[in-house]
């Protein structure tokens, strides 16, 4: 029997895949028999094997700090094909670190620019294989999150990114379409989830009454990736349990 989410003999990057959101996705695709290559700003995979929320068993990892764009263009990938190819990079500096020139710069260069970058470098593959570009970004997009300028405006921009790679390079075949996570439980939202007060009062704005899960983004990136979604184009569907509501 057909099954839409056998990824056997498909190859898959997730940029960002060493933790948080990226390694649940990384590690979803590798459960449905796909050959998961990740990449990450550590020397190695062993120098995550102390933190939380990352699993690096059974995939492929190669050292790649997206937020230098010469990084990305002299990297050799690991692999001949690319069926998937998964944007999960992101940043944030608390503190209005991002009202500082230096700070702005720094957060857009990863979460933004650098998904072009990605794009660019891997359009070829992706058109070879006829395959699918997923960049994952945020509800901030849709709303305002005081003192974060720069997070707000590059998650903003990867939405409009993905709407005009959708289009552009729906004719190459290749489907491009992203997720907007709401509030998920990784090192990034620890300012809020490690601060009893600060997360009651988040979970109180979400319908779902939990925090989201790297599973819960992983479920949707395996949709998007997969023939189920083959008439889906440029679209970012927000993965948040109703907080945008």
């Amino acid at each position: 029997m057909f099954n839409p989410l056998d990824f056997t003999g498909k190859t898959v990057l997730v940029v960002g895949g060493s933790s948080g959101i990226g390694n649940g996705i990384a590690r979803a695709f590798l459960g449905q028999g796909a050959e998961v290559h990740v990449w990450g700003t550590r020397a190695n995979a062993s120098a995550y094997a102390t933190e939380g929320g990352s699993d690096l068993a059974g995939l492929h990892y190669a050292q790649v700090d997206v937020g230098d764009p010469e990084a990305i263009t002299r990297h050799p990938p690991a692999f001949a094909k690319l069926d998937v190819l998964v944007l999960s990079q992101g940043i944030v500096i608390y503190k209005r670190g991002e009202f500082s020139p230096e700070g702005f710069r720094k957060v857009v260069q990863v979460n933004l620019n650098s998904l072009m970058d990605c794009a660019l470098k891997f359009h070829g593959l992706l058109k070879a294989a006829q395959g699918t570009l997923i960049t994952i970004s945020s509800t901030a997009a849709f709303h305002a999150t005081r003192g974060n300028p720069a997070y707000n405006a590059s998650k903003a921009g990867a939405v409009g990114l993905t709407r005009t790679l959708g289009e552009a390079w729906a004719s190459e075949g290749i489907r491009v379409n992203g997720i907007a996570p709401g509030l998920v439980d990784t090192k990034l939202t620890q300012v809020t989830t490690r601060h009893p007060e600060r997360l009651q009062a988040s979970l109180a704005n979400i319908p779902a009454g939990r925090l989201g899960t790297p599973q819960d983004m992983a479920g949707v990136a395996l949709f998007l990736a997969s023939p189920l979604s083959a008439y889906v184009y440029g679209q970012t569907i927000p993965v948040d349990g109703g907080l945008i509501l």
